[in-house]
Formats: structure tokens, sequence, C-alpha cells
């Protein structure tokens, strides 16, 4: 079998030669690394079986060029940049790998924590993260680790999550809470881990952010989307205790600047650039296409 790994932001050496090894003498990988043009994408995939991608886009031009395809792994755990429906059309497998990166966008978020608390380095008087209260919007994969890591800097977490039980919290020392409104007014931190769907779209608007206490932090590791980006703005002139850091720059990210040390933006997504990540989604990755032509498991398949 032929399988692309597509990736304008490549996979560490170190990733991409575990790759070489697994396929060995099985299958045929093929690598598209720092293309320019989405026309590449396309133009690649043309005969291949299986496709590996990071943030690229799989669109409906990429499906329908692609004659052979019959499965897309995005190596990681959101999948908003694939077309899920026409994946579906033709029949082709979408899944994700789930967990594979979530001790590294968890770091990355306590790192911002830190980075906002203290002024993002600047001179002047920060705050230290023991005996703040953490919130922690959606305790998945991502939320877990956070919760795990600030209760090492003796942080009082809580969670909002109507997916999960709250047993599973309760066991991990995590409080959980009943409603969005609870979380965002009644913590100091706020570590937001929500996919973007439809129903999560612009979900952070005013109707959260005027409830924010004041000096509250907001980390957002998650997508852009979710933020209604003018309630933000005018939220953070309205209260200008209000930190905002993000491991996905803003749309509004010039006007941003005017708050200064209280907004931070990394210039690209760097959540998962870590080489253990790396390597962690992209075997991973080519372990369930592997699978999957061998035994037919779509255990992580995310399409119908």
């Amino acid at each position: 079998m032929k399988i692309l790994l597509a990736t304008q932001k490549p996979f560490s050496s170190v990733a991409v030669n575990q790759l070489k090894e697994l396929v060995k003498a099985k299958h045929e990988l093929i690598l598209l690394e720092k293309y320019r043009e989405q026309s590449d994408l396309e133009n690649a995939v043309k005969d291949v079986d299986a496709l590996i991608v990071r943030s690229d886009k799989v669109t409906a031009e990429v499906v329908n060029a692609a004659a052979n395809l019959k499965i897309v792994v995005r190596a990681g755990a959101g999948y908003d940049n694939v077309d899920l429906q026409s994946c579906s059309d033709r029949k082709i497998v979408v899944m994700n790998t789930p967990g594979q990166n979530s001790n590294a966008v968890a770091e990355l978020s306590m790192g911002l924590m830190i980075f906002l608390a203290r002024n993002t380095f600047l001179p002047g008087t920060g705050s230290e993260l023991k005996g703040k209260k953490l919130g922690i919007h959606a305790y998945g994969n991502v939320g877990k680790s956070v919760a795990g890591i600030a209760k090492g800097f003796g942080m009082e977490v809580s969670a909002f999550d109507p997916f999960v039980d709250d047993s599973v919290m309760i066991g991990d020392g995590v409080t959980p809470l009943k409603s969005v409104n609870e979380l965002y007014s009644g913590n100091d931190i706020i570590s937001i881990n929500i996919p973007a769907i439809s129903s999560t779209i612009k979900s952070i608007n005013r109707d959260i952010l005027d409830n924010l206490k004041e000096n509250v932090i907001l980390i957002n590791t998650a997508r852009k989307e979710i933020i209604d980006e003018v309630d933000l703005l005018n939220a953070m002139r309205r209260n200008t205790g209000i930190k905002y850091g993000a491991d996905v720059m803003p749309d509004c990210h010039e006007k941003m600047k005017e708050f200064g040390a209280r907004y931070f933006a990394t210039p690209k997504k760097m959540g998962a650039e870590t080489e253990e990540a790396n390597v962690n989604a992209a075997v991973a990755a080519l372990n369930q296409i592997i699978d999957f032509f061998e035994t037919g498991n779509e255990r992580f398949r995310v399409n119908k």
C-alpha cells in the first residue's frame, strides 16, 4: 500500500525515521513536506491508499483527486481540517490519534499560565500559580494532563465536562462543576480545551466573558474559532485585569497588541511541537493505518 505523509509543518526527523522503519517492505511511505500550494497535495494523493496529515487541509478537492484513497489519519486529536462528509461520501475512513499530543499541549498550557502570571517576564510584580483556582473546560486527554500538572503546582483544580462522569474527576482530585458559567465565574485561571464543532464555535462569548473574575487568565490551546473575538476584545477593555494566552493566534491579533503584557499568542500552533509528541502521533497514525489494512480495525474512526 502507498502511504502519503503530507505535512506542511514536518514531523521531526526522529519521527520520520521511525515511520520508515515501521513500513519496511510491507508498504511504501511517500513524503510530501513543506509544500507551498494546496494543489501540491492534490497532485500527491492521486495514487495513494492512505494519507497522514497534521494541520493540513484535506478538502473535497483533495478527496476527489485521490482515486485510491481508503483512509485518512489526522496525527492529533482535532480533525476539523478534514472534510468528513466528502470522505464519507467516498467511503473513506477518517481517524484521529487521541491522547498522543496531550502531555505536550498540557505543558504548553502551564507555560502560558506562568508566562502571563509573571507579566510576560517584564519588570514588575507578578503572581504565583500555587493556591490559585484553575478551571478546566473539557476534561479529555489534555484536560486530565493539565489537571495532573497543575495539582503538582499546588493549584485548586475544578473542571466542567458534561460528557465525563463526575466520579472520574473526583478520582483525580478534581472538583466537577455543573455549568460553564460556574467554571468561568469562579476561577482565577481557565484552561480551554474544547473542540471546534458547530455547537462550540464562538461559544466563549459575552455571556461568559462578562462574568469573569478580575485578574483572570484565559488560556486557549484549542482552536481560535471557539472564541468570539469581538466579545473578547470588549471584555478585555472593560475588565482591565483579564489576560489572554493562546496557542492559536486570533484573527484580531493586531488589535490584541493594545493589551501589551496582558496578551500573548504563539506565532504558529505549537502545542504538539515537541519531539516526543511528534513521535507519538506519527507512530500512532501509521500503526492505525497498518492495523486497518491488516485487520479492518476502525477504533478511532471519526466519520460515519
